[in-house]
């Protein structure tokens, strides 16, 4: 079994920046593609931003240029760093990884999800 704990979300002003992190542990053999989605209230789970195992990125465009997403795949851990934060960026966002768990086994493990708050 694989685990994905995260931790950083908050209460932050507008303007302001909070950086998430989401740390896979388990039975893993190796890790793919890690990233990030959200869900505001109301509103569907969207993607965020996503990094695979060689560091290339993607954003979505309502946060590119304003987050940025990195990994240690030494520490299986994937980090979302968001800047000029704005209230519609209010969510639960939630980590994900892509875990080969044995040669055969591959499935995407999900976070509990952190809370992040943009106050205006």
């Amino acid at each position: 079994q694989v685990q994905l704990v995260e931790s950083g979300g908050g209460l932050v002003q507008a303007g302001g920046s909070l950086r998430l992190s989401c740390a896979a542990s388990g039975s893993i053999f190796s890790i793919n593609a890690m990233g990030w989605y959200r869900q505001a209230p109301g509103n569907q789970r969207e993607w965020v931003a996503s990094i695979t195992s060689g560091g290339n990125t993607s954003y979505a465009d309502s946060v590119k240029g304003r987050f940025t997403i990195s990994r240690d795949n030494a520490k299986n851990t994937v980090y979302l760093q968001m800047n000029s934060l704005k209230p519609e960026d209010t969510a639960v966002y939630y980590c994900y990884a892509n875990v080969r768990s044995t040669v055969w086994v591959m499935r995407v493990y999900w976070g509990q999800g952190t809370q992040v708050n943009v106050s205006s």
